[in-house]
């Protein structure tokens, strides 16, 4: 029975390199492809996938971590990153912790990921001391989404969340509003990551450029849902005078302040206005104002920079990205999108 590593002797290159040409994966040069092919065809070898990636002392799979996967930005990203990684060869393990703190502690602080995965993807998740000491055991490449937690030798692919709640308060601002409400993550949530902590900062850093002092009675925190939205703008509305304008952390939560809105007999954007972050698929459709972050792309280029230690050589460099600094973060840009949902205060 013919064996990977007959091919390699008559192909006169490494089994990792036989495997690495017949799974097509990118690395190999298009003679050496050829050459292994050929002498693959002339043993009659059959590959096996799980043969051929084990030959390199790799498992062929990287794994990614989400919060929730049936949040918008998470799925996004992961759709992204499986769909990149499928074209170069590799499956992809999906942990999706639902929201509760027991599975990332299994997930990320036990033997979980040992020999299952060649690499990690961790997306938004919260990292304890103790996860990065565990991290450090497992000895394998890896990459950060969204995330405030600096992980040794990890590069990070995110927005400026502070830079975007700016951009979002700023345009209410300029727009002539005064009177801006804040809605965005609940603290005690078990997984609650940084992301709603930045985009307060940045909420807050905009009001105060402008002379305004941020009014706490204006900050409600929920759930980054539609549902979650919902609550925070009927809480907001039991507190007393509405605000003239509404940013809301995600579009989701903005989707839920602009149901609260209308079942409250008030009009967007004639009596207050929402913007949202993300531009969601559904943010044109309802004429929401946002702050677009490129969600897809930071899946692609998280899943690509992980490919440069997986094949043992740099990619060539791409936007916000440059191989000789591993560690830096890598921050893509976003834009402001205006619709609908965002116009001056009445008294304007």
């Amino acid at each position: 029975m013919t064996r990977i590593d007959d091919v390699a002797r008559l192909a006169g290159v490494s089994t990792a390199t036989v495997s690495r040409a017949l799974r097509g994966l990118p690395t190999v040069s298009a003679a050496t492809r050829r050459r292994v092919l050929a002498a693959a065809e002339q043993l009659e070898y059959a590959v096996s996938p799980s043969a051929s990636r084990l030959a390199g002392g790799r498992t062929g799979t990287i794994a990614i971590v989400v919060p929730r996967i049936t949040r918008w930005f998470f799925g996004t990203v992961v759709e992204a990153v499986e769909s990149f990684l499928q074209q170069a060869g590799y499956d992809l393990l999906l942990y999706n912790l639902g929201g509760r703190e027991q599975i990332r502690q299994r997930v990320l602080r036990t033997a979980n990921l040992h020999k299952r995965v060649d690499a990690v993807i961790l997306v938004a998740t919260p990292l304890r001391p103790a996860d990065l000491a565990a991290l450090a055991k497992l000895d394998l490449p890896g990459v950060t989404i969204s995330s405030g937690t600096v992980v040794p030798g990890w590069p990070c692919v995110r927005i400026d969340d502070v830079g975007v709640a700016r951009s979002a308060t700023r345009h209410l601002l300029d727009l002539g509003h005064r009177r801006i409400a804040h809605i965005s993550g609940d603290p005690d949530d078990e997984l609650a990551h940084t992301t709603h902590l930045d985009r307060r900062r940045g909420y807050r850093d905009a009001l105060r450029a402008a002379g305004i002092e941020p009014e706490p009675m204006l900050d409600v925190e929920s759930q980054f849902t539609i549902g979650g939205g919902t609550r925070a703008t009927e809480e907001l509305l039991r507190r007393g005078e509405p605000p003239t304008a509404i940013f809301a952390a995600c579009d989701e939560m903005a989707m839920g302040a602009m149901t609260a809105l209308r079942d409250a007999g008030l009009r967007v954007p004639q009596d207050v206005s929402v913007i949202g972050v993300d531009d969601h698929d559904l943010a044109g459709v309802l004429g929401l104002s946002t702050i677009s972050q490129p969600a897809a792309e930071q899946g692609r280029l998280a899943a690509r920079i992980l490919l440069d230690p997986l094949h043992g050589k740099s990619l060539p460099p791409t936007v916000g990205w440059r191989p000789d600094t591993p560690g830096s973060p890598v921050i893509l840009p976003t834009r402001l999108v205006v619709r609908e949902s965002t116009a001056p205060p009445r008294a304007h």
